[in-house]
């Protein structure tokens, strides 16, 4: 098992590349079931969650190609491929759940493995359900998977006015692909508002889908009888680009942040600016990146912060601007509203010299401790960006361990970290 030796105390100085997002390809790859016609996705990350959808489709029938060096991939989908994701491919991917949507909308039915993923609390699948049951399909659980039909004599879904019970991503998202083939008007409201939604909207679109809204609280979808292949750019991963912000602020470093997008990272920037982190858009309309430059941690001022849907500050982020707060000075809260186990992180920070109380979902701490090296443990995807954060700017050696959970949202995290003049090396077990 893979782990990253860091040796602390250099700042990040340079530029970096942000990669495509994860969570934006993810569904565009599903959005790929849709048609019989090559979409070709450019920008694409190189992730373990990546490589298991890609798995996953091909598992399917689909014909999948990696082509050019910007992440190039082409997916095509014929219509004889089985609608089945079974659990042996995606037992470690939540986002399996988002073939459920396309495959019911073009085949009249699926067989989706319930998903998994990092273990930060309950994420049910009950609002996709729920919402594909408005829209005609019948469905039950069985076996650990969710085993989806359209009636008898039925061909299509049918619009329906979806209103979720709470924000979900994959849940728009599931049952935004699904209007797409739809027959007549899809309303989806209490809609999910993030950019990875928009993008694959956006992208959609491109495919013939006819949508309004997206980036909305609501969405209306016009159903099409068929849609058409496309070629579409993933957005640039906003919570990498926000992790870097927080390594290179944590660190007192400078740097620039290819492709980063200000208008993503409003909530982020905001906070860093309050703690005394300078951060700009460079280039026309910040199509040069995001360039950031920090004093260090004794001319920091940690900040209290609660995690909010978007365009609130993200969860995502949460574990990460954590990790800066501690090398800031003075006392700060932490308050997680959108998961119920996601301070896992907590106990191992601690183990570097940080000074943290948790009771329930608020995370008390206290800036300024001096943080010295430790061998530390990964225990999901976020929490490892903010081990190794805080690995950065520890005194002598941070060991990583479980770094799996790294690699499955963060493309060459070490390699980059070392572009920009960290002392990393991940070593092979």
């Amino acid at each position: 098992m893979d782990k990253l030796l860091i040796r602390g105390g250099r700042p990040l100085v340079g530029r970096v590349a942000i990669s495509g997002a994860k969570n934006a390809a993810l569904p565009q790859m599903c959005a790929a079931l849709l048609t019989r016609e090559p979409v070709h996705l450019v920008n694409v990350p190189r992730l373990h969650d990546v490589r298991t959808m890609r798995r996953l489709l091909e598992h399917m029938g689909v014909a999948t190609e990696t082509h050019g060096e910007r992440g190039g991939m082409s997916f095509t989908a014929p219509d004889g491929l089985t609608p089945e994701a079974p659990y042996e491919l995606v037992k470690t991917m939540r986002a399996s759940v988002l073939a459920l949507g396309p495959l019911l909308a073009r085949f009249g039915r699926a067989r989706v493995s319930l998903p998994g993923g990092c273990a930060i609390g309950a994420r049910p699948v009950d609002q996709h359900i729920r919402g594909l049951q408005a829209m005609g399909a019948q469905i039950h659980v069985e076996h650990g998977y969710i085993v989806a039909s359209l009636p008898p004599g039925r061909q299509r879904l049918q619009g329906a006015h979806i209103t979720t019970d709470m924000v979900t991503v994959t849940g728009t998202e599931n049952l935004l692909m699904a209007a797409c083939l739809a027959e007549g008007e899809t309303v989806l409201e209490n809609a999910a508002q993030e950019p990875e939604v928009a993008d694959l909207a956006e992208m959609l679109i491109r495919m013939g889908a006819r949508i309004q809204g997206h980036g909305s609280s609501t969405i209306r979808v016009q159903g099409v009888a068929q849609l058409h292949g496309c070629t579409h750019q993933v957005v640039a991963d906003r919570i990498e680009a926000g992790t870097f912000l927080c390594a290179v602020a944590a660190t007192g470093g400078n740097a620039l942040l290819e492709h980063a997008r200000a208008d993503h990272l409003q909530a982020v920037i905001d906070k860093l600016r309050d703690a005394g982190v300078q951060v700009g858009a460079e280039g026309e309309g910040g199509a040069g990146g995001l360039r950031v430059i920090s004093p260090g941690g004794a001319q920091l001022k940690a900040q209290s912060f609660r995690t909010m849907e978007y365009p609130g500050f993200p969860t995502d982020m949460q574990a990460q601007f954590m990790a800066l707060n501690l090398v800031a000075q003075g006392a700060a809260t932490v308050t997680e509203t959108i998961f119920e186990n996601r301070f896992m992180h907590v106990n191992e920070l601690m183990r570097l010299g940080a000074e943290i109380m948790v009771d329930g979902r608020v995370a008390t701490l206290v800036g300024g401790a001096p943080l010295s090296g430790a061998t530390v443990m990964a225990t999901d995807l976020r929490a490892s960006a903010s081990l190794v954060i805080a690995g950065l700017v520890a005194s002598g050696e941070t060991l990583v361990d479980r770094i799996y959970h790294l690699d499955r949202g963060y493309d060459t995290m070490e390699a980059k970290l070392r572009g920009l003049g960290a002392d990393i090396e991940r070593i092979s077990a």
